[in-house]
């Protein structure tokens, strides 16, 4: 089944955000891209929008929180989220907020002090880092760290090519919060790129056949080979050296599953930028090794990706489609890591208006998996805010002004990735 792409946008001129220091801060918002349209006008659409927003919200306030108990297989995505996107059902909408925090908290944990003996590693133990980050309420038990090592021999200052924290593996455990899910969730949360050798590794852009499963090679399935190699490099040739990240995941789910088999289970992986690759690459590993099947159901498996990158070839998006991994793609318009890899070379490429097509194009070029909901929100003060998880957030958590959805043509992407390529000086500071 081809993958939709639903394209709600936020008009927001004006926006307050909370901060981590618990005090309101005001950003003005200098440029919003709002498109003409032809029939029903931008206004209308908006009226009705927040009409069909209001009534949701009036229906969840009624029903209680108790409604996701019975609604979750659709939240997480077992109907592609047929008519949850357009407008964004409020339980969604929380949803997405919840797991963007759980991926916010890597960022909170993450020590970056050179002088600190817990460098490039988590600041507080596995038992205490949710409490810490300001989510001890949250019901879930962390259960183990991954950590990644980036298959790069350039030296960098300051920073040993060694595994660097990446994220990690959490349960929920409290039964009240079993409950009101509905399930037993099992999640996995990555952060984005923020050391050297990981921004290196992000620049290897080429594809590479996956070869995930040695049962089944298909190498006609590609991935981008810097996020493959984050995923599969280990420090085995070292006395005590690490696993690699791929197999400390398959592990700890393999285990986490097998405890709670007798139990609905959903996995769920949630990550920003390059963590969200991750979250994907994972995703399709364990849907194509199958590990997600146990003996009375199979397992849904749902990615959140928060401003993410491209992983694969159209080979790889048909696979994961087939396999059943639900993908659902948090993206800002005017954030150009979501462009990457492959601006031109992509899904919406075409040959004299889609009239011939090319042998080459599934095995070359990169394509999107899943369904997006596209935000729309640019600071000509702060233009990194533009890739920002914390942004992403605080506007997903404000009440829609504006909410409308229209499917992006190629001549508009064209325009856009101009747009981005123009002002891509300004853009310095964004982190992957």
């Amino acid at each position: 089944m081809a993958s939709k792409v639903f394209r709600p946008r936020l008009n927001l001129n004006h926006v307050t955000f909370q901060g981590n220091n618990n005090h309101a801060q005001s950003h003005s918002f200098g440029q919003v891209f709002l498109h003409k349209k032809t029939g029903v006008s931008s206004s209308r659409r908006s009226v009705v929008a927040a009409e069909a927003a209001a009534m949701a919200e009036e229906t969840i306030a009624k029903t209680g929180n108790s409604a996701l108990s019975h609604f979750w297989r659709e939240v997480q995505g077992s109907n592609n989220w047929e008519n949850l996107v357009e407008p964004l059902h409020p339980l969604l909408r929380k949803e997405i907020i919840r797991y963007g925090e759980f991926v916010a908290a890597c960022y909170k944990a993450f020590d970056l002090d050179p002088t600190s003996k817990r460098h490039l590693h988590c600041k507080y133990g596995k038992s205490r880092m949710l409490n810490e980050v300001g989510m001890e309420d949250c019901g879930y038990t962390v259960t183990k760290y991954i950590y990644a090592t980036p298959d790069i021999n350039i030296p960098m200052q300051n920073e040993a090519s060694r595994g660097h924290w990446i994220g990690y593996v959490a349960v929920s455990s409290d039964e009240s919060a079993v409950k009101r899910l509905g399930r037993r969730d099992l999640l996995i949360a990555f952060r984005g790129t923020v050391t050297n050798h990981e921004w290196v590794t992000n620049l290897m852009s080429s594809l590479t056949p996956a070869r995930l499963d040695p049962n089944n090679p298909n190498p006609d399935v590609k991935v981008e080979s810097g996020f493959l190699s984050l995923y599969t490099s280990d420090e085995t040739k070292s006395k005590f050296g690490l696993e690699s990240c791929r197999e400390q995941l398959l592990s700890e789910v393999s285990r986490l599953l097998n405890k709670h088999k007798v139990e609905d289970l959903s996995i769920t992986l949630a990550g920003h930028s390059m963590g969200s690759a991750l979250a994907l690459l994972l995703a399709y590993d364990i849907a194509e090794l199958g590990l997600n099947k146990t003996d009375h159901e199979t397992v849904p498996i749902t990615a959140f990706s928060f401003g993410g990158p491209r992983v694969g070839n159209p080979s790889f998006k048909q696979r994961c489609e087939e396999l059943g991994v639900k993908v659902m793609r948090i993206v800002n318009v005017n954030d150009p890591i979501t462009k990457l890899p492959g601006m031109f070379l992509n899904e919406n490429f075409r040959v004299l208006g889609g009239r011939y097509e090319l042998p080459w194009i599934s095995c070359s070029c990169y394509a999107h998996v899943g369904v997006e909901l596209v935000m729309d929100f640019f600071n000509v003060q702060n233009p990194s805010c533009v890739h920002d998880l914390e942004t992403y957030i605080s506007l997903l958590k404000c009440p829609t002004k504006t909410l409308y959805t229209r499917k992006e043509g190629f001549d508009n992407l064209l325009n856009r990735a101009r747009e981005l390529i123009f002002s891509a000086r300004s853009l310095k500071s964004i982190c992957l």
